[in-house]
């Protein structure tokens, strides 16, 4: 298992209902069920991924997150909503970041943090938009849309009375480090956080 997925994963209480859009081939949803006895149910738009969480016995749905959930779940109908390296693709994150907390009692959200000390580099010594193991394609070749820094994320959870219950950031292998932790938004290449209403 990815260690991203590891860290959310210990952050999801057993016996819970989550929502994981952009799903992938489930395989978070397929270990919190199979570890944390959670009732799950997938969001994903690509044929193969689909295919393989049908295979591996998880819930699916195909759809396109940049149409919302508003008409396909109810208010607090999850404990969690998670989405993993799906933020920054996103038309309009803040919309959805609104309807995950709508839907789940909680969300957990990942993403590259622009604000990385790597990236800044490439953009002052190199005039061009970074190419990172965090953010590995070319601008042109992207589906990343709306890169963000971690204060730039922060300032959207303030905006919208969203609370910050658990942060951690982590280098491009999903490791932790004191430097990441000290100043998170030079060093971390990745965010993970859950997140609250109220």
């Amino acid at each position: 298992m990815r260690p991203d997925l590891e860290i959310i994963r210990d952050w999801i209480a057993p016996d819970s209902r989550v929502l994981d859009l952009g799903c992938g081939d489930g395989e978070l949803l397929w270990s919190l069920r199979r570890d944390r006895n959670i009732a799950g149910l997938g969001l994903e738009i690509d044929d193969d991924n689909i295919v393989r969480c049908i295979e591996r016995g998880v819930g699916v749905i195909q759809i396109d997150l940049d149409e919302g959930l508003r008409d396909d779940f109810d208010d607090r109908s999850f404990d969690y909503v998670v989405m993993t390296q799906t933020l920054q693709a996103m038309r309009r994150p803040d919309l959805l970041l609104d309807e995950m907390l709508r839907v789940g009692k909680e969300a957990i959200v990942t993403f590259p943090n622009m604000g990385h000390w790597r990236n800044r580099m490439q953009m002052l010594l190199g005039g061009n938009m970074p190419v990172t193991p965090a953010l590995p394609a070319a601008w042109y070749d992207t589906a990343n849309i709306h890169l963000c820094t971690i204060r730039d994320f922060e300032a959207l959870c303030e905006s919208r009375s969203i609370r910050r219950l658990q942060r951690t950031t982590v280098d491009h292998n999903h490791r932790a480090s004191t430097g990441a932790r000290l100043l998170p938004n030079l060093m971390g290449e990745i965010a993970i956080y859950r997140l609250g209403r109220g």
